[in-house]
């Protein structure tokens, strides 16, 4: 049985340079016992074709489809459900990983049994090159879900038994596009505790422009999801400000905005928060 169940769920990502170089950054780890599970949600373009053809290069690949587009959460549900490691670690299908990024992560599980979850910062990149970088507490507590979720989702290596105790993801509508704030909230509810290490294990492509083309029903969607969070976490009713951030955030001019954002993480360095 391999130690790492490395999951990725591709939807409709037909670019093939983009798909090896992200299948590639697994497949070179400096921890080479992993399995990498692939899953095809339902993709309608030639995305499961440019797979299968590069998924003939290393038998520990194992490549799945669906019959239709399930959406991220059920689709790494699925994954899940098929993993045999002792650990589960999200890779995104646009994404690199750094070559060290499982080796520093399962030492740092099995060094800290007290630890379900360990994530890492990330560097933002698009076709110029590396524009920013995800940077977040070491220890994450309760109160640091209020802002912003704390923790680079794709690039955490979690203890299998602590997502199969939660039901893994939660499929719903309202998790469509924040299905990742949902697990981490419901992991910490249940008990769980997350570390982020210091070290840019992950790369996210992003351009810079993402944020502001996102739907205002997904911000609906993601007040929701605080509010059930923010519950389970005992965070209300002081918390109830943060659960309307999204609406408020929606119509804030950018430049505001991230003037808002750069005070705030100026005072929580400083120890104010």
């Amino acid at each position: 049985m391999p130690t790492v169940s490395v999951i990725m769920s591709v939807y409709n990502t037909n670019d093939a340079q983009v798909l090896q170089l992200s299948i590639q950054s697994i497949l070179v780890q400096t921890f080479a016992d992993f399995e990498l599970i692939i899953c095809d949600d339902g993709s309608t373009d030639d995305t499961y074709d440019i797979l299968a053809n590069i998924c003939k290069c290393d038998s520990r690949i194992r490549l799945y489809k669906n019959d239709t587009n399930l959406k991220a959460a059920a689709s790494r549900n699925r994954c899940i459900s098929l993993s045999q490691g002792k650990y589960v670690a999200i890779m995104d299908a646009d994404d690199c990983s750094a070559e060290n990024r499982l080796e520093k992560q399962v030492a740092f599980l099995e060094q800290y049994e007290d630890y379900d979850f360990v994530g890492s910062s990330a560097d933002l990149f698009d076709e110029r090159g590396i524009w920013g970088r995800r940077t977040y507490e070491n220890f994450p507590k309760n109160k640091d879900f209020l802002f912003v979720l704390p923790f680079v989702h794709a690039s955490v290596l979690f203890r299998k038994n602590a997502l199969v105790a939660i039901g893994g993801y939660r499929v719903a509508r309202e998790t469509a596009r924040t299905e990742d704030y949902d697990l981490f909230m419901r992991l910490y509810a249940n008990g769980s505790k997350g570390a982020n290490l210091a070290l840019v294990l992950y790369l996210v492509r992003e351009d810079k422009a993402a944020y502001k083309r996102r739907k205002y029903r997904f911000r609906i969607d993601e007040v929701l999801v605080r509010y059930k969070g923010f519950k389970a976490l005992g965070l209300l009713p002081a918390g109830y400000i943060y659960v309307v951030k999204p609406l408020i955030v929606g119509i804030i001019p950018q430049g505001l905005l991230k003037r808002a954002k750069d005070i705030y993480y100026n005072r929580k360095k400083a120890g104010g928060l």
